[in-house]
């Protein structure tokens, strides 16, 4: 049984497969962003294209596309939150975190990816990377010149900070 790339621990047949190959029509953003990812784990670069909506198609370079794709390995996707998306709405967001390696380096891409439906099916429009959160401290920072957190009663530079 071949598992699907995007996660879902469906198999690919019943669950990217037939959106990818135009057999069924991706019911929501969340579910052309799985597809989209299992695309690229593919290597089907048509579906990239035709899933991307018409309005942002001319910037489209299957060749860089193709050749990004083929030369990461695709390991995991997140689905962190969507919004919107429902058969009622016209646009939607998907966040997500895709992890591959690429050129022997582990890499994550964490976006937030916007989704618009036109004529009854759902395109993939643009995404913006989403920054990581700064580093917040339990605990106050340590100074140099104040007494070790060890209890040595040294200073801090002079003992565990050297």
């Amino acid at each position: 049984m071949d598992i699907c790339p995007c996660g879902s621990a469906r198999p690919y047949d019943e669950c990217c497969g037939p959106v990818i190959r135009g057999e069924q029509q991706a019911a929501t953003p969340e579910a052309v962003m799985r597809s989209r990812y299992s695309a690229y784990a593919r290597g089907e670069i048509e579906y990239l294209r035709a899933s991307l909506h018409p309005g942002h198609r001319s910037d489209f370079d299957p060749a860089k596309t193709r050749s990004w794709a083929e030369n990461s390995e695709w390991r995991s996707l997140e689905i962190v939150g969507t919004s919107g998306g429902s058969p009622d709405d016209s646009e939607g967001t998907v966040e997500f975190i895709a992890s591959f390696t690429e050129k022997g380096i582990a890499r994550t891409h964490h976006e937030l990816a916007s989704f618009e439906k036109e004529d009854g099916l759902w395109y993939f429009v643009d995404g913006k990377v989403v920054p990581p959160k700064p580093v917040v401290r339990e605990a106050p920072k340590v100074g140099r010149n104040d007494p070790c957190t060890c209890g040595s009663g040294r200073k801090f530079k002079k003992c565990c900070g050297a």
